[in-house]
């Protein structure tokens, strides 16, 4: 490992094209979050409410946005403070050797498999026939590419991860460690008292852009594809079911699950735990809060949560309403005590309903 030289702030301003307030000459020995930097480390803040600790830290120095002021400190000032702040901890960072590309020789590659230049296919990988992987994809240990599967341009597929045949994953994606892709979906008709598997005829196309996490899980369809949007990104324990068509650029956090045949229109964000029941449409920039439960189609744009899901406004009302009911179970028994004691008084009075009864 290589020694980490002493940056300055002029240097440091000039990585991430940001404006330098203080000594030019002030020396920085590496970068640390806010909650763990010590003394020699420039730290970032984002809030202006987190620049009186950043001022009262060990921190030698402190990069925050445009606009936002830390007393006591030299500063670098950013447009964007999460782009610039792992710039510089990329910068104290040691470089890591990287292998030459190339096969490693104990990996199986079929005769059949086509690799273009500058792809690295590392040890225990296993390329099936006529799978193609194009020109600077990286193949990691252990991975599994089964017959005809097509890696796009600049792919990086983590080890451990499995693809059923002929999954197709477009330019620059990057499939995580334990995800498996194409396998059977999960459906079944009954025949002589039996559940007999479906048809698994179609395959999943992956497109560019996409990240898909760790031990995510993605079926193949039916009679056609499973499609995955350019630009999605999917996080760790997501499954998505067979035939789903998921649009471009959607957000899917930990452990959503989504049915069979399933649709959503682009930008659409899902967060953690949310399932979704087959055979619905969730609309173009439409957001679903955390463990919703979507059984019907979702409008474009709408906010939504709670199981069922709803769209945000009605399920505040609803909350707000629940929210009320001890107290209108309260009233409701006082109520019931007025109404039975107005009773008595009037049985015990000859009012009752028959003393006020027409005369036949």
């Amino acid at each position: 490992m290589t020694e980490r030289l002493p940056r300055t702030l002029a240097d440091l301003a000039t990585l991430v094209a940001g404006t330098a307030t203080g000594a030019a000459d002030t020396a920085i020995l590496g970068a640390a979050p806010l909650d763990e930097v010590t003394a020699g480390q420039i730290t970032f803040i984002d809030q202006p409410e987190r620049a009186s600790q950043a001022a009262a830290s060990l921190a030698t120095a402190v990069l925050l946005p445009v606009g936002i002021r830390c007393e006591g400190k030299p500063v670098i000032e950013v447009a964007d403070v999460q782009v610039a702040f792992a710039k510089i901890v990329a910068a104290f960072r040691p470089a890591r050797r990287t292998a030459t590309p190339g096969v490693s020789p104990a990996a199986f590659v079929s005769p059949t498999a086509k690799l273009a230049e500058g792809v690295s296919i590392g040890p225990g990988a296993t390329i099936g026939d006529e799978v193609t992987i194009a020109a600077g994809s990286t193949i990691h240990a252990g991975v599994h590419l089964m017959a005809g599967c097509q890696i796009g341009t600049g792919v990086t597929v983590f080890p451990g991860a499995t693809l059923y045949e002929d999954t197709v994953v477009g330019d620059h994606s990057i499939i995580h460690s334990g995800a498996v892709i194409g396998a059977y979906g999960f459906g079944y008709r009954q025949s002589e008292g039996r559940h007999e598997l479906s048809a698994q005829l179609g395959n999943v196309v992956i497109g560019a852009h996409v990240e898909v996490g760790a031990n995510s899980t993605i079926d193949r369809g039916t009679y056609s594809s499973t499609r995955i949007g350019d630009g999605t990104k999917i996080d760790n324990l997501v499954q998505i079911a067979h035939n789903c068509q998921i649009g471009k650029h959607n957000l899917l956090c930990a452990q959503v699950g989504i049915a069979g045949s399933t649709s959503t229109g682009d930008y659409v964000v899902m967060a953690g735990q949310v399932g979704v029941r087959d055979h619905v449409h969730i609309g173009t920039g439409a957001r679903i809060g955390a463990m919703a439960g979507v059984s019907n189609d979702i409008a474009p744009g709408v906010v939504a949560f709670g199981a069922p899901a709803i769209p945000e406004r009605d399920q505040k009302i609803l909350l707000a309403s629940l929210a009320k009911l001890p107290e209108l179970r309260k009233e409701f028994k006082q109520m019931r005590k007025v109404v039975a004691d107005l009773e008595n008084r009037d049985a015990q009075s000859g009012l009752g309903p028959q003393a006020i009864a027409p005369a036949a």
